[in-house]
């Protein structure tokens, strides 16, 4: 069994190809080259961070299906100051268009020792921003980001730093290493 963690920067497909017309854009194939991996789950296009791909299908399923409740940890850097009241909102889950969410995980944090984004966060000196940890245990569409808008706090950066016991520790945007034992 092949488990591989990737740092997926911004701007990245997670997929091996692009299938959509217009100009390329930057997929898997440009740093991965290991024939049959495939992700286990997703990142949207304009997040970063942690990415694993796997060659077994029951292991890749158990990561990426909501059924199993693998928890995924975020650091978002949110437009404002959330108070407590909206932080108390994520921790009981928040409803969005879909339905309600369940409890997740949310505190305040200093900034985190990250890399540059590549474009930056447009800074706004009139808006003032901080970074929230957020762990939620589903895996909906844009799901971190639609509930920190819910609060009142839409999300500027959004970085996957961990799931379940892997994290991305040691590994810098564009590059990843094969994890060691199973899982």
């Amino acid at each position: 069994m092949t488990l591989i963690l990737f740092n997926k920067p911004y701007g990245v497909l997670c997929q091996f190809s692009d299938e959509r017309t217009g100009p390329p854009r930057p997929t898997l194939a440009a740093y991965i080259d290991r024939p049959d991996v495939y992700p286990a789950g997703r990142l949207d296009l304009d997040s970063e961070g942690l990415l694993l791909l796997t060659d077994d299908g029951r292991l890749q399923a158990r990561i990426a299906d909501p059924r199993f409740k693998t928890p995924k940890t975020y650091l978002a850097q949110v437009e404002g100051e959330p108070d407590e009241a909206a932080l108390s909102a994520l921790r009981r889950g928040v409803t969005l268009k879909d339905g309600p969410t369940l409890p997740a995980q949310a505190e305040r944090i200093d900034d985190p020792a990250l890399w540059p984004r590549d474009p930056p966060v447009r800074f706004r000196k009139s808006v003032p921003d901080c970074w929230l940890r957020l762990t939620i245990r589903e895996g909906r569409n844009r799901q971190v980001r639609r509930m920190t808008a819910a609060v009142g706090h839409p999300t500027l950066r959004l970085v996957r730093w961990r799931i379940g016991d892997w994290t991305l520790d040691g590994i810098e945007p564009g590059q990843w290493r094969e994890a060691k034992g199973g899982a």
